[in-house]
């Protein structure tokens, strides 16, 4: 087990917006980052992150956490195993404690394949690099290839010796299953016998963004006609090949800073590129693009470059998944290599700086290249033609019209020109194909909840609140936040904000347990400590429903809108004393409760009361409740009121 000294270091060291920014391409906005979500399909942000708070929210599919949690969601990993992936990326020792034989095999049943993976993929590596059969026939292959030392550690590459079973010998030797392995797909049992399914072959292990190891692809290296060039692992828990992008760990950073990605078809073509200085790669592995696929991609960049060879066979490949592409909002290139080139054998004989020109010399876009190849496979055939018209229609209907409407008309005008077809004509189309893409995505569309502009409503005209109509429960997590954030912050005529809250609210008022809960913690902390629980403290909170809870209040969206700044004149809502309005308003609530609970109890005994005297005294402290109500309604009114609760 983790020490908890270990996990603490590991808590004060990551950065919440360093970490997500390895895997989302996070764009500054006020005090916050956003990003498109990366566990769900959307095209506006609502991924927010806070670097000061260090917690990440997502106002559409509502998944929220903190740095370790963001690593657990997004790798599918246990907590102690994101602990050691954060203590690794930050170079930390961890000190862990002697597992015994039973947490040991609880932690093999639970990680599996996981472990497994990475065994092999040592194994593998070593088996290339030191001893005889690797450096003899694997090593070889690759410095044949023109792959450097370095390029191979970096993607760690590897070999399976051609014995029928070194792999499998080994790997029991060291406890591993025969079901797991047969799982996996490193080995297979005929006949009660079990044989290597690599043996004899080059490795190219295939990572996950964080460089877990998550299946391999294999590639043959005798001539066998009987068996095929390249395999891979058959899909499992770990494996989803529609899921994953080969280089997509040694490139992510690349993409991120170059804001480009360049989509090659084979696994030497993305290791010869980097190799020649082109690190902004990844690869398909001869599959078509995925849905999956472009959100790894668009969490990085929306700018998406395509090399594929120039023989017919990779012309059909480049076209496969684009139109999809287009409906992300990418912006799609191609580059056709000359003919019997390829990215590998192109990059090695012109370097970095050569592939670079070429590239920029000859991207086109899809509808343009679509027409190109089209046209020419057509020639003059009449259904040809009609067919490629309804094609190009249908790709120029996935462009957002709304986003980018000046560029749709520019390809309808260049494929009504182009394929001799009315303009008119050829819009109505593509209207249709729209219009055929929206009755079927209507059901999924009614679904999506559509989400307020960030940001806190101004109050331009004199009118009341009605504080009884605000929702209880997210009126007293408002004022947990306003603790939490604003605590230690000034307020005249009291200690600090914590100082005034504890004197002028009411925690009796507090209906909510979990709520409570925090508000005594907090105060208790103070009692014992001296001074204030910070936003870690919370962040970090063992109770993880309590956890999820601080992590969903506090990652709040302030953001000011930018008609808000062309209406009202502001712009932003950062500011010395800005804090007040929200500490103000929290408060008034809490006392305009506390007011109208007397109130009733004032009505009841009124009714109740026959002493005229009484009933006079009752009357006036009535009246001097209204009064205390009015002023705190119009104190409200002068200030920004908090567009309800975050929850």
């Amino acid at each position: 087990m983790i020490a908890p000294a270990s996990i603490q270091e590991v808590m004060g060291r990551a950065d919440i917006v360093d970490i997500v920014g390895q895997f989302v391409r996070l764009k500054k906005r006020g005090a916050n980052y956003i990003a498109n979500c990366p566990f769900h399909q959307e095209k506006t942000p609502s991924f927010y992150v806070s670097g000061a708070k260090g917690i990440y929210k997502c106002f559409g599919c509502g998944k929220a956490g903190n740095v370790v949690g963001f690593v657990q969601e997004h790798e599918k990993l246990t907590y102690p195993d994101a602990i050691r992936w954060l203590a690794d990326y930050y170079k930390i020792k961890l000190e862990e404690t002697e597992r015994s034989p039973e947490q040991q095999q609880q932690q093999l049943a639970e990680e599996g394949l996981r472990i497994l993976n990475e065994y092999a993929a040592n194994f593998f590596h070593d088996t290339l690099l030191n001893t005889d059969e690797g450096q003899t026939i694997g090593l070889s292959y690759f410095k044949q290839r023109g792959f450097r030392k370095d390029i191979i550690e970096r993607f760690r590459l590897g070999y399976n010796p051609e014995s029928n079973d070194a792999f499998y010998r080994a790997a029991t030797q060291k406890a591993y299953n025969p079901d797991l392995l047969e799982r996996a797909g490193l080995v297979k049992n005929r006949n009660g016998i079990y044989h290597d399914v690599y043996r004899g072959r080059v490795i190219f292990p295939i990572q996950s963004m964080t460089g877990r190891i998550l299946g391999f692809g294999a590639r043959i290296l005798k001539n066998n006609e009987k068996a095929p060039k390249y395999i891979n692992t058959p899909e499992n828990e770990l494996y989803v090949k529609s899921r994953v992008l080969y280089g997509m760990y040694q490139s992510r950073q690349a993409i991120g800073k170059q804001d480009e990605c360049f989509l090659v078809e084979g696994y030497t073509d993305v290791i010869s590129l980097h190799q020649g200085g082109v690190e902004n790669v990844v690869s398909s592995s001869g599959t078509s693009l995925t849905e999956d696929q472009l959100r790894l991609i668009g969490q990085l960049t929306k700018n998406l470059t395509i090399l594929y060879d120039g023989d017919p066979a990779g012309i059909k490949a480049a076209l496969r998944g684009l139109d999809m592409a287009l409906s992300q909002s990418f912006n799609v290139q191609l580059v056709l290599l000359p003919e019997g080139e390829d990215p590998d054998s192109f990059i090695q004989k012109s370097g970095a700086t050569k592939f670079h020109e070429y590239v920029k010399d000859h991207k086109q876009d899809i509808i343009g290249f679509k027409l190109e190849v089209g046209l020419r496979d057509a020639g003059t055939d009449p259904v040809r033609r009609s067919k490629l018209v309804n094609e190009i229609a249908e790709s120029i209907s996935r462009i957002n019209k709304a986003e980018d409407f000046a560029l749709q008309g520019h390809y309808i005008r260049e494929a009504s020109r182009k394929l001799d077809v009315e303009e008119a004509g050829l819009v109505n189309l593509v209207n249709k194909h729209i219009r055929e893409r929206i009755e079927q995505e209507k059901k999924q569309y009614r679904k999506e909840e559509v989400l307020p502009e960030p940001g806190l409503l101004p109050v331009d005209e004199p009118t009341f609140p009605d504080l009884r109509q605000q929702d209880n429960e997210g009126q007293e997590w408002q004022l947990i936040r306003v603790l939490i954030e604003f605590g230690d912050k000034a307020y005249e005529g009291f200690a600090d904000v914590a100082d005034m809250v504890h004197q002028r609210a009411d925690p009796e008022l507090i209906e909510n347990v979990m709520a409570r809960q925090v508000y005594d913690i907090y105060f208790n902390y103070k009692a014992k400590y001296n001074t204030y629980p910070d936003l870690q403290y919370f962040m970090n909170y063992p109770d993880g429903a309590t956890q999820q809870q601080m992590i969903s209040l506090l990652q709040t969206r302030n953001d000011i809108s930018p008609k808000w700044s062309e209406n009202y004149g502001i712009e932003t809502l950062y500011g010395d004393l800005n804090y007040l309005n929200e500490v103000d308003s929290t408060l008034a609530y809490f006392e305009h409760k506390k007011i109208k609970l007397l109130q009733d109890e004032l009505s009841q005994r009124f009714k109740e009361e026959k002493d005229p005297v009484k009933v006079d005294f009752l009357l006036k402290k009535y009246i001097d409740l209204k009064a205390a109500e009015n002023d705190i309604l119009k104190k409200v009114s002068t200030v920004i009121v908090p567009l309800g609760s975050r929850k």
